[in-house]
């Protein structure tokens, strides 16, 4: 059994993932010093916390978010502490040359990490669950199978997106390692960029 309007569900989350946020600059950033193959670890990172985010809003505590703003607040600024501070991070990085066989100081659980947290702090995420998901949900038939189709079909597809992101900056690592500093700034400017979006827009 389908959730209702399926293919709308699609449309909507196909546009969100192609929209460039903090993941994806992350990935960008990520792919361009550490190589693709690392970025799969951010990737699964980010999927991981949208599987506990949309389990937590959809079955456990959807209400408790609506009727306490505060804590989507607090979410808000820990994300935005994050997101400044992977901005420094990536700034500061030393940018990977296409000739570099040295392996990255970061490990596996680093990147992992660093997803998991840039989406799980995401104010957004939560508040797109709750809000997106049900509508989705017929909950007349059995609304747990139509959860896993919805949530199986999103995390898949922001995989798909994520690696997709990394694949087409190691296109224009030939470039980068020309102004070995470029992709660095860009998308250090970019994160402070969304970090000061998230904190004028994202009020609760």
């Amino acid at each position: 059994m389908l959730p209702l309007n399926y293919f709308l569900f699609l449309q909507i989350i196909l546009f969100l993932f192609i929209t460039p946020g903090p993941p994806r600059i992350v990935i960008v950033s990520y792919s361009m010093n550490y190589g693709v193959q690392k970025c799969v670890w951010t990737a699964l990172g980010d999927i991981t916390a949208n599987i506990i985010q949309a389990t937590l809003v959809i079955f456990v505590i959807g209400s408790f978010f609506s009727e306490n703003p505060n804590f989507l607040n607090f979410f808000k600024w820990i994300g935005v502490a994050y997101i400044l501070y992977l901005a420094f991070d990536i700034y500061n990085s030393r940018p990977k040359e296409i000739t570099t066989n040295k392996d990255s100081s970061k490990n596996f659980f680093s990147f992992f990490k660093d997803g998991f947290l840039v989406a799980g702090t995401s104010p957004k995420a939560w508040m797109f669950f709750p809000l997106i998901f049900p509508q989705f949900i017929d909950f007349n038939g059995n609304y747990l199978i139509q959860f896993l189709i919805l949530i199986t079909t999103y995390v898949v597809l922001d995989f798909l997106s994520l690696i997709g992101y990394a694949l087409l900056a190691q296109k224009l690592i030939n470039w980068i390692n020309t102004k070995p500093r470029t992709i660095n700034t860009i998308s250090a400017g970019v994160l402070v960029i969304i970090a000061v979006i998230i904190v004028v827009t994202q009020q609760y």
